[in-house]
């Protein structure tokens, strides 16, 4: 068990052209005012969605990358449940799944008039580990044996990485909660945006030739900007949700997947897939300092953001050593000029060069213990 404080965090600068990939509730980007400036905002809960996605895509099978955010938890742990027990059929199971959730404190039992089908007053974050648990104790157990608190702590068990990192809350019956181990920022422009608007038409192919004029006519909203992007993970709440070994793993993968993955909004008619151009990943013993503040007096150029925007966040990181410990690693990846000496070749060194420290900690950690 790890005792004293160990924080991994990723800063990354990452420009992105014309796009429109986190809407608000009117269709157009979505936006912040900071510095007394409008910004380009890209939400959190979009960029963990996407690292979910990336954690399931990378998973090989591995149920601790795979997971289900749904209402139909009544419905997918009834599939489950059938392949334990093949004389099951389509409505034993999801009966017998409903009742098995009741007892388990997860109300199934609302059925959406649309589509008939049992639904969770909200969406529940479950591993396909505790699915797999959960269909083995109900198969194994005849229903007047089932014991709620067993069916807790088996629901408790088996975290996936997405879960034991962004945690889970379920309203009116907490003892299933599981607190975040990770911290995901908005993401905000270094710099002031102007919100721009493409109108655009579609033509009929089979369209009588004496007809003009376009048949679809519709605007949208875009903008284009370099994203300041940062977040953290709290390797001692990491390791308590997953044990230490996997949660050294899972900090790489957290990595990874942050620096690597974007939101997919309006991507087919953008194409705005684009890779970070510097990342700062440090690991401290102190306390998380999001860098932020660098921007706060936008960036101005006519020559293009990310190395001025490089600049205001090295000196702020060089400025936030005032208050701060010297972080135990600094790795950064970029092939921009740069004033901080912690170069790294890419990707997988810096990796591995995070790993590394975190085994030496936790090991330490443990043997302390």
């Amino acid at each position: 068990m790890i005792n004293d404080n160990l924080y991994v965090e990723a800063h990354v600068l990452q420009p992105v052209p014309s796009s429109n990939i986190n809407r608000d509730d009117s269709g157009s980007p979505k936006t912040a005012i900071y510095g007394g400036v409008l910004r380009s905002r890209v939400s959190s809960q979009s960029w963990k969605h996407a690292m979910r996605m990336d954690f399931r895509a990378n998973s090989e099978g591995a149920d601790w990358l795979e997971s289900h955010r749904t209402k139909r938890i009544a419905h997918v742990l009834a599939t489950k449940l059938s392949e334990k027990d093949p004389s099951l059929d389509e409505d034993m199971a999801l009966s017998k799944a409903v009742d098995v959730l009741k007892t388990a404190g997860i109300k199934a039992t609302s059925k959406d008039k649309k589509s008939g089908e049992y639904l969770t007053d909200a969406l529940f974050l479950i591993s396909n580990g505790e699915l797999e648990k959960l269909a083995e104790y109900a198969t194994n157990n005849e229903k007047d044996d089932w014991d709620k608190k067993e069916l807790k702590e088996v629901i408790s068990r088996n975290q996936s990485l997405d879960l034991a990192l962004f945690g889970r809350m379920m309203a009116g019956n907490s003892e299933l909660n599981v607190d975040a181990s990770a911290q995901v920022a908005h993401a905000i422009s270094t710099h002031e945006i102007v919100p721009e608007f493409d109108f655009f038409t579609g033509l009929d192919d089979d369209k009588p030739e004496n007809q003009t004029g376009s048949s679809f006519l519709e605007a949208l909203g875009y903008n284009s900007s370099t994203l300041y992007r940062y977040a953290n993970v709290n390797v001692n709440e990491l390791a308590h949700n997953l044990g230490s070994e996997l949660a050294v793993t899972g900090v790489k993968q957290f990595i990874k997947s942050f620096i690597t993955s974007m939101p997919t909004g309006k991507q087919n008619s953008f194409a705005n897939k684009t890779l970070p151009q510097y990342v700062m990943v440090t690991v401290r013993k102190d306390t998380p300092v999001n860098l932020v503040s660098a921007f706060e007096e936008p960036v101005k150029s006519r020559n293009g953001y990310v190395e001025p925007s490089i600049e205001h966040l090295e000196n702020e990181f060089n400025d936030s050593l005032q208050f701060v410990e010297e972080p135990l690693l600094t790795a950064i990846v970029t092939k921009k000029q740069n004033k901080i000496d912690k170069k790294v070749a890419n990707l997988n060194e810096l990796l591995e060069k995070v790993s590394e420290v975190l085994r030496k900690e936790v090991a330490d950690e443990s043997n302390n213990d």
